[in-house]
């Protein structure tokens, strides 16, 4: 019989086009400043919507995440998020849990749950839309579990992006209200499944950031498109 293949790239687009170009148009003044007017990206935060998810607040334990796997052996969806102030070092972690997954031992609710608690618990900078068009559906999600396909990555490098660094330098006070900072993050996505199909793809995302003074970083959104 021949070996079941991983999904396409085409297949693995999970999110839907409509909701990038929400994202794209919809906003906050915090967000626009930093880098919409830099010419990045037309990314605005979303404000709350009853399609939304409500966020959960980061995870006040667990002081790095390397891996799914829980100080006591204990596996997790996902893996929890570090305590840090440091935008980069948060955002390559984010990276890395975004782009790894395992269909087999777990639900598609355990993973979105697992994301949720890299979310920052402000409402009104959070857009969990772009987390989650990260996730497969749920029919997806189905074909992969019967597939076994799961992925893991090796994120390698983390910088703010230069239209944000210049943005920044022309006006260092427009991220005191929000303290939101572009990343853009560099790596590698190993793909696996059953019959010893396997696959890697070298990946880069730009997430938003947030880390206000004396509080650990959390995760604002995925920008719809690479920053360099």
């Amino acid at each position: 019989m021949p070996k079941k293949r991983s999904l396409t790239a085409q297949e693995r687009t999970y999110g839907a086009p409509s909701s990038v170009l929400r994202r794209a148009l919809m906003g906050g003044l915090v967000l626009a400043v930093l880098l919409a007017v830099a010419g990045l990206l037309a990314y605005l935060t979303r404000t709350e919507s009853p399609a939304s998810a409500k966020p959960s607040p980061p995870a006040k334990s667990t002081p790095r995440a390397a891996s799914p796997e829980a100080a006591d052996g204990e596996r997790k969806a996902v893996a929890s998020p570090p305590r840090t102030s440091d935008p980069i070092e948060f955002a390559k972690a984010a990276t890395k849990a975004l782009w790894t997954y395992d269909t087999r031992p777990f639900s598609r609710a355990e993973h979105v749950a697992g994301l949720k608690r890299w979310m920052t618990s402000e409402k009104k900078y959070a857009d969990w839309a772009s987390v989650s068009d990260q996730v497969p559906s749920p029919v997806l999600w189905s074909r992969m579990h019967d597939n076994h396909q799961h992925a893991t990555a090796k994120v390698g490098e983390g910088h703010f992006p230069q239209a944000f660094k210049t943005a920044l330098a022309q006006d260092p006070g427009a991220i005191t209200e929000a303290y939101v900072y572009a990343v853009t993050v560099t790596g590698k996505q190993s793909i696996a499944w059953k019959g010893s199909g396997a696959g890697a793809e070298s990946r880069s995302t730009t997430l938003a950031v947030q880390c206000r003074p004396d509080q650990a970083c959390a995760l604002v959104g995925v920008l719809p498109s690479v920053a360099p």
